[in-house]
């Protein structure tokens, strides 16, 4: 795990490194994702980039919209199952 604070991302935010300056964001729940949290997503991944990270993902086990999906890999930000 990663502390989030390095990167000005809020605390609870939780963070994974995957390797080879990938990492990944982990959302944790049982209700869906949709489109406002797939903009904050792409906001938290903005600034990771920002800091010399190459690529975001997305690790959650809770369903996701359709159209965040699309909308999240128009961003190059992929979605892993937790």
């Amino acid at each position: 795990m990663v502390d989030p604070k390095e990167y000005n991302l809020h605390p609870r935010t939780v963070l994974e490194d995957l390797g080879k300056k990938h990492f990944a964001i982990i959302i944790d729940r049982k209700s869906r994702i949709i489109m406002s949290d797939g903009k904050k997503i792409k906001e938290k991944a903005g600034l990771l980039l920002k800091n010399n990270i190459k690529k975001v993902s997305l690790k959650t086990n809770a369903p996701v919209c359709s159209k965040t999906i699309k909308y999240l890999s128009d961003f190059k930000i992929n979605i892993l199952n937790l």
